[in-house]
């Protein structure tokens, strides 16, 4: 199968986090040999409170509660922004197989930004690393979600 990107869909994920108030950031879970969604989420912190209710997190939890599993090598996640240290940690612990992200997160990001999690010797995976997919409308998401936030 050729490659298609997925983050067309975590785009929408993310504007209806915007929409619920979230900051937004969508996620998207993919089996690529057949290019299945296998889950998709927006961040819900907020709506759940639960500060570790990030789009990743959340699609990995759905998916490993499916599966019955609590790795997922194989699978593609697609992010609209780098994810965090804590997203970043999760993502190696399921061994997820590739990581796209749209926007670098300078102030939080934890793959290219920060702490480099996968650089880190006791990261167990690293899985592959694509940025910049899709950058300039996920970083248009957040730039408008935030401009709004200001009076």
């Amino acid at each position: 199968m050729a490659f298609a990107s997925h983050m067309h869909r975590a785009l929408v994920e993310a504007q209806q986090a915007a929409e619920r108030g979230e900051t937004p950031v969508g996620a998207v879970l993919v089996a690529p040999d057949t290019g299945e969604v296998l889950a998709a989420a927006g961040n819900r912190t907020r709506e759940l409170h639960d500060p570790s209710a990030h789009a990743e997190l959340l699609v990995i939890r759905e998916v490993a509660a499916h599966m019955q599993s609590e790795r997922l090598p194989g699978l593609d996640l697609y992010v609209t922004l780098e994810p965090c240290p804590m997203c970043a940690a999760a993502i190696s612990a399921a061994r997820i197989r590739r990581l796209y992200y749209g926007a670098s997160d300078p102030k939080s990001g934890g793959v290219e930004q920060g702490p480099v999690i996968f650089a880190h010797p006791q990261a167990h995976h690293k899985p592959e690393v694509y940025a910049g997919i899709e950058e300039a409308a996920c970083a248009a998401v957040l730039r408008d979600f935030f401009r709004s936030l200001r009076p």
